[in-house]
C-alpha cells in the first residue's frame, strides 16, 4: 500500500502515541493535533490523504469539525474515533460524511486495518464513461467519471463509502448482495464489526433516498441474505 499523509486529531496523548506508532509502522506520514482548532489549521494547509478524528475533543465536538470540513471538502476520507457506543452517534457520524468509525477502546491493529481499507477504496479508479441506469421513470442516473448519482432528478450528497455502496447495487439492480460481498466491493475484510458498518451506511443511504421519495424505499432488505436495489418504483412514490 502506498504511503499516505494522515492527520490525527486526538486529545489523549497515550492514544495518539500508540496510533502514530502503528500507522508509521505501516509506512504512513502522520501529523498529530490535540485540539480541533490546531487540526483544522493543518487541514487548511492541505496535503492530507486521510483524517482520523476523535469525536470528544476538549475545545469542540468532532462532529462539528466534520460538518465544517464537509462544507468545502466532500472527498477527504474520515475515520471517527468515539467513546460513544450508541447507534444514534454512529449513524450521525456517517450521515455527516464520515467513511467509518471505531468505538473506544480499540486495538491499534483494528484502526490500522480500517485505515488500509479506507485508503484502498479511496484510490482513484480508471475513468469510465457516463452510465445511466433507469427505467421508464428514470429514478437513478449514474455519472461514473464524476462519481455522482442522482435519484428522481435530484443529485445525492453521498460520502465516498455511500457512493461506492450505491454504485455497487446499481451495477446489478435486483441482485441480492450479502454484507460480505458489499464489504468486498469496498475493499474491506468480512468481519463482524465491518459488517455492522455496512448496515449503518445502508441506513444512512435510505434516509437520503426517503427524503426525496418518502413513500418508497429502493433498497430492499433480504433477511438472512443481504441487500438489493429495486429501481422499479411505483409512479406514486414521488
Amino acid at each position: 500500500m502506498n504511503q499516505a499523509r494522515i492527520l490525527l486529531i486526538e486529545d489523549e496523548p497515550a492514544i495518539a502515541d500508540t496510533l502514530q506508532f502503528a500507522l508509521r509502522r505501516d509506512g504512513h506520514d502522520v501529523q498529530w493535533a490535540a485540539l480541533a482548532r490546531d487540526g483544522e489549521t493543518l487541514l487548511a494547509a492541505g496535503g492530507i490523504d486521510l483524517l482520523i478524528l476523535d469525536v470528544g475533543l476538549p475545545d469542540d465536538s468532532g462532529f462539528e469539525v466534520l460538518k465544517r470540513l464537509r462544507r468545502h471538502n466532500d472527498t477527504l476520507p474520515v475515520l471517527l474515533l468515539t467513546a460513544r457506543a450508541e447507534e444514534f452517534d454512529r449513524i450521525l457520524g456517517l450521515e455527516l460524511g464520515a467513511d467509518d468509525y471505531v468505538v473506544k477502546p480499540f486495538s491499534p491493529r483494528e484502526v490500522a486495518a480500517r485505515v488500509k481499507a479506507i485508503l484502498k477504496r479511496s484510490r482513484p479508479e480508471n475513468p469510465g464513461t457516463h452510465t445511466s441506469i433507469s427505467n421508464e421513470h428514470k429514478w437513478f442516473q449514474h455519472d461514473t467519471p464524476g462519481k455522482r448519482i442522482s435519484y428522481a432528478g435530484q443529485a445525492l450528497a453521498l460520502t465516498p463509502s455511500e457512493y461506492r455502496l450505491l454504485a455497487t447495487l446499481l451495477a446489478h439492480p435486483g441482485r441480492v448482495y450479502s454484507r460480505a460481498q458489499l464489504l468486498d466491493a469496498l475493499g474491506e475484510a468480512a468481519e463482524d464489526s465491518f459488517e455492522r458498518t455496512i448496515d449503518s451506511h445502508i441506513k444512512s443511504l435510505r434516509a437520503k433516498l426517503r427524503a426525496i421519495t418518502p413513500n418508497a424505499d429502493p433498497i430492499a432488505t433480504h433477511r438472512g441474505f443481504g441487500y438489493a436495489l429495486d429501481i422499479n418504483l411505483p409512479k406514486e412514490a414521488s
